[in-house]
């Protein structure tokens, strides 16, 4: 075994989850929401929320079950929300969601997963009213797509959430501290500018709050984010880190926006996948959010957006829905962050003044 290699354990992960994330306490109902390729964790969480004397609501599917269901369901079904979903989700104080990557199973068309992801809108409303947390198991699928062998990424996965330190929760109330000094900066800033390779986007901020993204929502996170004025985006930027929406591989998108909205977009692979998403709603082709990475644990991508937008000395900006807690105002059933990696050249100014240069705070 590699020497530096840290070994992932559900256990560890679960604990991380109840107790920090989402501090579970006696009589709450969590929903816990994953694929059978998550069953070691969903086992682990399942013991730690009764041991905590809440009461788990476990929601499991086979790894394809999404995907079947875009790809065969008629249309009065992929047009609507599953009331039985609505129900789960209504009946909970907080919920987990466990991403499991798996292959993408083929003719599933962009289109119709479009249709289907708008019509669970109202799901992903009534769970932001709740505490929540998104969070992945490592899975072969993952790891290939990673491009490291399983034990490799098991513990790429730990390193990325500080399961490997003595006490995680410490590690986090860390992180928390040096973003709450890039929050305070931020704050003062009315213009956020993105400068580098194909890039020079302007964004307002007057007026909207910055959120220290600290791992009780994303397990792992580390970012500060904000919903930009929703009719600032002004220039144009392209995303040079590859990733993953709805299963297709999206890479190299180039995207130009005024007023605020998207009006020219494209990319080297997956532009229909681009495309159909942009296309989805009225709110789809606004900024949603600005993001910027800090998590030193994360430093090569993975091509899975819960990891990449994370990695320190990057930024994102996610095309959609909007974060109300910042001032945020749109809404989109889309919310997919693309992500710019600054670390080989590229700035961030505040009101032309130099906050982040090649990856590096100022």
């Amino acid at each position: 075994m590699n020497p530096e290699r840290t070994v992932y354990r559900p256990e560890t992960h679960a604990l991380l989850l109840t107790d920090y994330c989402l501090a579970v306490q006696p009589g709450e109902r969590v929903l816990i929401q994953g694929t059978t390729l998550a069953l070691p964790l969903v086992e682990a969480l399942t013991r730690a929320v009764l041991e905590r004397g809440a009461a788990p609501v476990v929601r499991l599917e086979y790894p394809a079950q999404e995907s079947d269901f875009q790809r065969l369901a008629a249309d009065h079904l992929l047009d609507a929300a599953d009331p039985l979903l609505l129900a789960d989700v209504e009946s909970v104080q907080a919920s987990i969601r466990i991403l499991t990557p798996s292959a993408p199973v083929p003719g599933l068309g962009p289109l119709r997963q479009a249709r289907h992801r708008k019509a669970l809108a109202p799901v992903a409303r009534l769970r932001a009213q709740r505490r929540w947390n998104l969070t992945l198991y490592p899975t072969p699928y993952g790891a290939d797509a990673a491009g490291m062998t399983l034990p490799d990424y098991e513990s790429f996965v730990a390193r990325a959430m500080f399961l490997d330190a003595a006490d995680p929760v410490a590690k986090w109330g860390e992180v928390r501290a040096l973003q709450a000094s890039l929050v305070e900066r931020l704050s003062r800033a009315r213009e956020v500018r993105i400068v580098g390779p194909g890039t020079d986007l302007r964004l307002d901020v007057r007026g909207r709050s910055w959120v220290n993204s600290d791992g009780r929502r994303n397990m792992p996170s580390g970012e500060v984010f904000i919903s930009p004025v929703e009719t600032s985006a002004q220039g144009e930027m392209q995303f040079d880190l590859p990733t993953q929406y709805g299963g297709a591989d999206v890479r190299n998108v180039r995207l130009t926006f005024e007023n605020g909205r998207v009006v020219n977009a494209s990319a080297e692979e997956g532009e229909d996948v681009l495309l159909a998403a942009l296309n989805t709603d009225d709110g789809s082709r606004v900024v949603g959010e600005l993001g910027i990475g800090t998590n030193a644990g994360i430093q090569t991508p993975s091509r899975n957006i819960l990891f990449d937008e994370k990695i320190g000395g990057t930024v994102h900006v996610a095309l959609g829905n909007g974060y109300p807690e910042t001032g945020g105002t749109n809404v989109s059933a889309v919310h997919w962050d693309l992500i710019k990696d600054l670390r080989t050249g590229g700035q961030v100014l505040l009101d032309g003044e130099v906050f982040q240069q090649d990856g590096q705070f100022m």
